[in-house]
């Protein structure tokens, strides 16, 4: 058996896989987020045991590969690896940082070079040279960065309305669709946790209505401003492999992403919704050839 974790800070999603057969043995697992920098070694222990269905399972894992917020630095990984190891005795574990989720959900098995780009809730991109990720800009988050992500979308759909430069009709829609209480949103802002999350919430206005011209301009508005500050960091790379592209934002604007790579003239690749669906059939891959 094959196990696939995708970790945030707030949850994380199990996968399990036949090697053989490339079926689920049970449904997808959600637990609390296992970020090493925040939780503890005991804490990371009781998340997990505390899934009957991970621990009824635990001594047919062959493999870990997991992948997580936290991860970065070099001793966050040793943490999550004796806690994996200490559960699931009988696997081979791989840690990594989350960037390389996205990454691996898009190269394909031969791990050919190129530029990785995650627009979701947040946005950041990477280059992978078949070997090592590098990144050259260091995010200071959605308040700052993260241009074109659902964050940064909620945040000028928000602007245009309480400025009066949303179309009439597009603000009867909104206001329709949105609590648009200006207490309840700053309280949601300012108040609650993860205001980046119910900033994100109002990009699926755009998504709906991405045909208007006046969506359009936020839309390329936004994908512009992201190609200047994060794939053109990338601009030698650019010119011999493909950009491709990992997250919800990304997999609804396609057609506007192609547009926007054509204006700046690089290759775009391809396009996962969710990187732990591209996760499942690279680890497939890479068991198999290990086990030739």
């Amino acid at each position: 058996m094959i196990l696939i974790i995708d970790s945030g800070s707030s949850k994380s999603d199990w996968i399990a896989i036949d090697s053989k057969k490339g079926t689920h043995f049970f449904e997808k697992q959600r637990t609390r987020g296992l970020n090493p920098a925040i939780i503890s070694e005991q804490e990371a222990h009781d998340i997990i045991n505390n899934n009957e269905t991970l621990i009824n399972h635990k001594n047919l894992v062959e493999y870990v590969f997991f992948y997580g917020a936290g991860c970065g630095t070099v001793e966050a990984p040793k943490m999550l690896e004796r806690v994996l190891q200490s559960i699931f005795t009988n696997a081979k574990i791989s840690v990594k940082e989350d960037t390389y989720a996205a990454i691996y959900s898009t190269i394909g098995f031969e791990k050919h070079a190129a530029v990785v780009c995650i627009l979701g809730t947040g946005s950041n991109c990477t280059y992978f040279d078949g070997h090592n990720a590098q990144q050259r800009v260091i995010s200071l988050g959605y308040s700052i960065m993260d241009d074109a992500s659902g964050n940064y979308f909620g945040r000028q759909l928000l602007r245009d309305y309480y400025f009066d430069f949303m179309p009439h009709d597009f603000k009867l829609m909104f206001k329709t669709r949105y609590n648009m209480d200006d207490d309840y949103i700053k309280s949601n802002l300012y108040k609650k946790p993860n205001p980046n999350a119910y900033l994100a919430k109002f990009a699926e206005f755009l998504i709906l209505n991405k045909e208007s011209d006046y969506i359009q301009g936020i839309i390329k508005k936004g994908l512009r401003a992201f190609v200047k500050t994060m794939i053109l960091q990338f601009e030698a790379e650019i010119k011999s492999v493909p950009v491709h592209f990992v997250g919800s934002i990304s997999f609804f604007l396609q057609d506007e992403i192609k547009a926007v790579a054509k204006e700046f003239g690089f290759e775009v690749g391809n396009f996962q919704r969710r990187p732990i669906e591209g996760l499942t059939e690279f680890h497939l891959e890479q068991v198999r050839a290990l086990d030739l």
